[in-house]
């Protein structure tokens, strides 16, 4: 067999792979549907209680298409301020990674990801280095486009001290 032909077959045979394996690890209803994009779902945040210093919480994606999609996982979390988007301090720290799944969503469904906020007031205001926060920057997952949730509270400049933390996208 020439040198190109073998190359070629390596070449199929390994993309067939790859497609497999993606195809494999969507469940089987996922298999048939797109990726949810940032413009198919709507983030928002809902307030829960809070203890210890830290507050909780649950950012909710609704498929606001007129079509079915998958998502799962995580996206991105972070606080944003001076009124103009700038980052504030570090982005979520994402936790329970077990619980990664994939669901699809029809029009008007939603997932949800519960997120823990520390106060910035539990860390030394030399190392925090205190800020207004006027909200959050969401990626919703696999997104590379970001939507604005208005979130007013008091962040960390320091990109070291890490005040999020979020757990994967579930049902509610």
């Amino acid at each position: 067999m020439p040198t190109s032909t073998a190359r070629l077959l390596a070449t199929a045979a390994g993309l067939a792979l790859v497609v497999s394996a993606t195809v494999a690890a969507l469940p089987a209803q996922a298999a048939g549907t797109p990726g949810c994009t940032n413009a198919d779902l709507q983030a928002s945040y809902h307030r829960g209680g809070g203890a210890l210093g830290t507050r909780y919480g649950r950012i909710v994606l609704r498929n606001t298409s007129g079509h079915a999609c998958h998502t799962g996982g995580y996206g991105g979390i972070s606080y944003v301020g001076d009124g103009n988007g700038t980052q504030i301090g570090a982005p979520a720290r994402r936790i329970d990674a077990s619980e990664v799944a994939t669901y699809v969503l029809q029009p008007g469904q939603r997932l949800r990801s519960t997120i823990g906020e520390s106060e910035a007031a539990n860390y030394p205001r030399r190392r925090c280095h205190p800020a207004h926060v006027d909200g959050f920057r969401i990626y919703v997952p696999n997104a590379t486009a970001s939507q604005y949730v208005v979130h007013p509270t008091t962040g960390c400049r320091n990109a070291h001290v890490r005040l999020i933390v979020q757990k994967p996208y579930r049902r509610p």
